[in-house]
């Protein structure tokens, strides 16, 4: 039984409406997948441990870390993950590069030298700033723990998932910065709903986006 609280994203008609006025392509593509639900971590210690642990791999490969973690931790909780050492988280799995990330995390935070619910009153470009001057957490890994904030305008160019869904749902399979850049622009400022539909969309065969 997994010791980690999930929910769903929140999101509604305001946002799909928005969306959809802003970007009729993503409008159709909305309709076509009909509600698609998002599962967030509400904790942001478990939220960013779990994002750290998804940088540069799969999602399944991320969620059987996540398992394993979970089996030798318990509860993720920057007091229990500090009974451990980094070698110890290792073995769940990750690189030692991951592993330290987390375990210097935990520790900051026991110490007090960081709390993570202050987050919650900065805005995104602060909380990105304060999260990336931990070595091992950069953008992406930020920005996936404001996705589980549920910030509403969350598009990250980091993300192979939503480059790789935009690619699809354009037809472009040779997306630049500057083109993510302007669909960014469109979503917002309701961008977090259209990465879980580009997400969605990621997966799907060519073929099926229209």
């Amino acid at each position: 039984m997994s010791a980690v609280t999930y929910k769903h994203f929140n999101y509604g008609m305001k946002e799909i409406a928005h969306l959809a006025a802003a970007d009729p392509v993503l409008g159709e593509a909305m309709v076509r997948l009909g509600r698609v639900e998002r599962e967030v971590i509400p904790d942001p210690f478990a939220a960013l441990v779990y994002a750290i642990i998804g940088q540069l791999i799969s999602t399944r490969s991320a969620k059987t870390v996540w398992e394993r973690m979970q089996e030798l931790v318990g509860e993720i909780t920057p007091e229990n993950l500090s009974c451990f050492t980094p070698v110890d988280v290792r073995e769940c799995g990750m690189t030692m590069k991951k592993a330290v990330c987390i375990w210097d995390l935990a520790k900051e935070i026991v110490g007090g030298n960081l709390c993570l619910d202050s987050l919650q009153k900065q805005p995104d470009n602060e909380v990105i700033r304060t999260l990336m001057a931990y070595k091992g957490i950069g953008p992406w890994t930020a920005q996936m723990l404001l996705i589980n904030m549920e910030r509403p305008d969350v598009v990250s160019w980091g993300d192979i998932g939503i480059r790789r869904g935009m690619e699809k749902l354009y037809g472009n399979p040779k997306l630049t910065k500057d083109q993510f850049e302007s669909y960014r622009n469109k979503y917002s400022p309701y961008g977090s709903v259209a990465s879980i539909y580009l997400w969605e969309l990621s997966s799907m065969p060519m073929e099926q986006r229209r």
